[in-house]
C-alpha cells in the first residue's frame, strides 16, 4: 500500500508537469495557429508582432516541462515508458521534428532579411505549431483508448500496428481537440497582452477569434462523446463517471472564460480558459485510473522501485526551490511587459 501511495504521488507530479506544459507551451503552439492565420505580410505584421513579443521571452522555458514529465514518467514509470516508446514512436517523432522546426524557425525568422526567407521560416514556424499539438494529442488518444499494450514486442507478442495505433477516431480526435485548444488558450491569453499594450483592434480580433474557436471546440467535443462511445467505451465510462465532476468544472470554466471574452475582461477569462484545460487533462487521468495503460498496466505495475522514487522525489523538491521561484519572476515580468 505505501509503495502504491508513493506511485500515486510520483503520478501527480508527472501530471502537473503535463499540465504546465498544456497551458503554457500550448498557447505558443496556438500563437503559431494564429501567426498561420494572421494573412499576408503586411496585413498581418500587427498580429504577427504581438505574438513574438507575447511568447518571445518564455517560448523555450516551456518546454521544460514536457522534458520534465517525460523523465519523471521514464524514471518513474519504467514499465509503461517502454512500451509507450516502442508503440508510438511515429507521432513521438514527428511531435520531437516538429518542436525543433518550430523553434529553429522561429528565431531565424527575426534574423532573416529577405522576405522571401522569412515566409518561408514563418511557415516552418506556422505549419509546425499545428503539427506538433495534433501528433502530441494522438499520443493521449492512443493510451487512453487502451491501444497501447504492456507487453513489448518479441517471439511470443507480435508487434503492435505501429500506424492504427495512433490513428484511429479516439487518437484523430485527440489530436484535433489538442490543435482547437492550443488555439484558444492562445487566442485568449493574446487578448489580455493586446489589451494591456492599449492595442484595443488587436484585443478585438483575438477576442473574435477565441469565440469562434471555443464555439468550434465546444461542437467537437460534443461529436467527440459518440465517438468515445463507440470506440473508446472504457474511456468514455470513465469520463461520464467517476471523472464527470472535472469535466464538470471543465465545462463551467470554458463557459465562464467565454462570458468573460464576451464582457471584455480578458484576464479573468485566461484563467478560466486554463481551469477547463486543466480539468479535461486531470479528468482523463481520473476516468483511467487506476490504470496506467488502459487494460493492460495498473499504476502499481507500472511503477519503478520504492528508492528511485523516493530520490526522483527528494531530488524535484530540492531543485524546484531554486526553479519554481525563477520561474515565476520571468513569467511575472513577461506578464507585465517587462521583457519585450
Amino acid at each position: 500500500m505505501k509503495s502504491l501511495n508513493l506511485a500515486n504521488i510520483v503520478l501527480v507530479v508527472m501530471f502537473a508537469g503535463g499540465t504546465l506544459y498544456a497551458l503554457f507551451g500550448g498557447a505558443d503552439f496556438g500563437a503559431g495557429v494564429w501567426d498561420l492565420m494572421a494573412g499576408r505580410t503586411r496585413a498581418g505584421a500587427g498580429q504577427r508582432a504581438l505574438i513574438e513579443a507575447s511568447i518571445g521571452p518564455v517560448w523555450e522555458a516551456n518546454h521544460v516541462w514536457l522534458i520534465f514529465a517525460l523523465v519523471v514518467l521514464w524514471s518513474g514509470f519504467p514499465r509503461a515508458f517502454a512500451p509507450v516508446m516502442s508503440t508510438l514512436y511515429v507521432p513521438l517523432t514527428a511531435a520531437a521534428v516538429g518542436i525543433i522546426m518550430r523553434g529553429s524557425a522561429f528565431a531565424f525568422r527575426k534574423a532573416a532579411v529577405p522576405i522571401v526567407t522569412k515566409r518561408s521560416y514563418g511557415a516552418a514556424f506556422a505549419l509546425s505549431s499545428v503539427v506538433t499539438p495534433f501528433f502530441l494529442g494522438t499520443v493521449v488518444g492512443s493510451v487512453a483508448s487502451g491501444r497501447v499494450p504492456a507487453t513489448l514486442p518479441g517471439p511470443d507478442s507480435p508487434s503492435p500496428d505501429v500506424i492504427a495505433v495512433w490513428w484511429n477516431p479516439t487518437s484523430i480526435l485527440g489530436g484535433t481537440l489538442a490543435v482547437l485548444v492550443c488555439a484558444y488558450l492562445a487566442a485568449t491569453y493574446l487578448t489580455a497582452d493586446a489589451a494591456r499594450q492599449s492595442q484595443r483592434d488587436l484585443a478585438d480580433e483575438f477576442r473574435s477569434r477565441a469565440l469562434g474557436t471555443g464555439v468550434i471546440t465546444g461542437i467537437v467535443a460534443l461529436g467527440g462523446i459518440v465517438v468515445l462511445a463507440g470506440d473508446a467505451p472504457q474511456l468514455f465510462e470513465g469520463l461520464t463517471g467517476r471523472a464527470a465532476p472535472l469535466m464538470a468544472l471543465s465545462a463551467a470554466g470554458a463557459l465562464s472564460s467565454f462570458v468573460l471574452l464576451i464582457r471584455r475582461r480578458y484576464r479573468p477569462a485566461r484563467y478560466s480558459a486554463a481551469l477547463a484545460v486543466a480539468a479535461v487533462l486531470w479528468g482523463w487521468a481520473a476516468a483511467q485510473y487506476p490504470d496506467m495503460l488502459v487494460g493492460s498496466l495498473t499504476i502499481a505495475q507500472a511503477a519503478g522501485s520504492r528508492a528511485t522514487m523516493v530520490a526522483m522525489l527528494v531530488s524535484l523538491g530540492l531543485g524546484s526551490l531554486i526553479f519554481i521561484p525563477a520561474l515565476l519572476v520571468l513569467l511575472v515580468m513577461s506578464d507585465r511587459g517587462k521583457l519585450n
